[in-house]
């Protein structure tokens, strides 16, 4: 079962889907890849992994007017004369730390061992104020000033966008390839949900032929493969939410689907 959209389907963004389709994605671009790229590299998955520590998001949801109202409550039997209150506990949540993994792929020579191309699919961490941006930041930066090339894949709508300069409007959604012999100037492939995600090139050592990538292909393989279409609730909009005139063409799109 294919995918009902063109391109990127905005309900793979969901939180508790996302951490399967980076998952997924990465293997299935290493996959794409490791054959073109013989006999001169390979393909890597490596990790990335980091502790985040009181994170606020995980206190959402716990409503302040419980403070409030505990406190008002005290206040207003402090003026009963000869009445001594006893506190009572009130259930809280506590931010834990938590371990972070992202992968990310390293496209290396075969005889050097040199890191040619790196290869990272933005998560949600990424790209919210915290550590997961900060490490990124860091490594982007080091990945920025080096020899190396970098592609930077970001599916999500939601969150701050990675630093760059340039009139390249607003898009849901991005592709950035930086060649290092071109810095600081980089490609950029910005599209929207009603679009095809574009093609975009994996660059290597500059006297080579760049490889292709086709999303489009990939993810279809991976909805179809994970199941996807039983999993994800087309009546409900997607998360996050799309603009009304998007949501229009997302009905339309689904109404389409279900005639086929």
């Amino acid at each position: 079962m294919l995918s009902p959209f063109p391109g990127m389907n905005p309900y793979l963004e969901h939180p508790s889907l996302w951490a399967g389709i980076h998952h997924r994605l990465i293997t299935a671009i290493a996959d794409d890849l490791a054959p073109k790229l013989r006999p001169r590299y390979i393909v890597a998955i490596e990790e990335r992994v980091y502790e985040v520590n009181g994170d606020t998001n995980l206190l959402v949801g716990v409503p302040d007017v419980l403070v409030q109202s505990s406190l008002s409550l005290g206040r207003s039997n402090q003026s009963d004369v000869g009445v001594a209150l006893i506190p009572q506990p009130m259930e809280i949540l506590l931010p834990i730390p938590e371990i972070m993994t992202e992968a990310y792929l390293e496209i290396r020579g075969v005889k050097t061992e040199e890191v040619v191309t790196i290869i990272e699919i933005l998560s949600p961490k990424n790209k919210q104020v915290g550590i997961g941006r900060l490490q990124y930041e860091t490594k982007r930066l080091k990945i920025l000033g080096s020899g190396t090339h970098l592609v930077e894949i970001d599916l999500l709508r939601q969150g701050n966008s990675m630093a760059m300069v340039g009139n390249f409007g607003q898009n849901h959604y991005r592709i950035m390839v930086s060649h290092s012999e071109t810095r600081p100037k980089a490609q950029l492939y910005g599209f929207n949900v009603r679009d095809k995600i574009p093609e975009f090139p994996v660059p290597l050592i500059a006297s080579e032929p760049e490889l292709m990538i086709d999303l489009n292909i990939l993810l279809d393989e991976i909805y179809d493969h994970g199941s996807y279409d039983l999993r994800i609730d087309y009546s409900r909009p997607p998360i996050p939410p799309l603009s009304e005139p998007d949501m229009i063409w997302v009905k339309e799109i689904l109404n389409n689907s279900e005639k086929n």
